[in-house]
């Protein structure tokens, strides 16, 4: 076989058009479900556009232990998920109905809010920045480190892990007064 005849991986202008046409289908696929939402690795958000003349007392929201079940009376639900929920009034006068729905600790970036609902490719989502105090505490004290590592190298000064080192030899050297370090090489 010719190697002109092999499967050839796409280029980058084919990956470009490949992948604005998957982000394309995706947004379609998201525009046509009767909510929008977003979600960070904490949370997910959902808000379920309604009519402007609907009041609390026209919906069903019912909020139990371990999920929610959203719908107008007499309809079939339009969502049955874990969450919290609000009902607002937008300055135009229609309303919406606010969902917040925690993860659990550890999660990941969720593809779809409903299992029945289109997939969103998580592998293309770009978090917003997080705060370190939304981190759990070996996180935070990791990116913590990282930061002022790399504060350190742009000073021109040993790393958390390079002072370590520094601060072990020196207490060795100082523990071994006999040995001879003046030719001894750090690095």
């Amino acid at each position: 076989m010719s190697s002109s005849n092999r499967d050839k991986s796409p280029t980058l202008s084919e990956r470009e058009r490949l992948d604005k046409e998957a982000k394309a289908r995706e947004e379609e696929e998201q525009s046509k479900l009767p909510y929008k939402w977003t979600q960070t690795l904490n949370e997910a958000e959902v808000t379920v556009p309604i009519p402007g003349n609907l009041k609390s007392k026209d919906l069903v929201v019912d909020l139990k232990r371990s999920h929610i079940k959203v719908s107008v009376k007499g309809q079939s639900p339009i969502i049955d998920e874990d969450s919290t929920w609000t009902l607002s009034t937008k300055p135009d006068n229609s309303k919406e109905i606010a969902l917040t729905i925690a993860k659990s600790a550890g999660s990941n970036w969720w593809p779809h809010i409903t299992t029945d609902a289109p997939k969103i490719d998580v592998t293309k989502i770009v978090p917003e920045n997080s705060k370190l105090a939304d981190l759990d505490g070996d996180t935070r004290g990791m990116v913590e480190k990282m930061m002022y590592d790399q504060e350190m190298k742009r000073q021109g000064k040993p790393t958390s892990d390079e002072q370590q080192k520094q601060d072990l030899l020196k207490k060795f050297m100082k523990e071994h007064p006999e040995m001879d370090f003046s030719n001894a090489k750090v690095g």
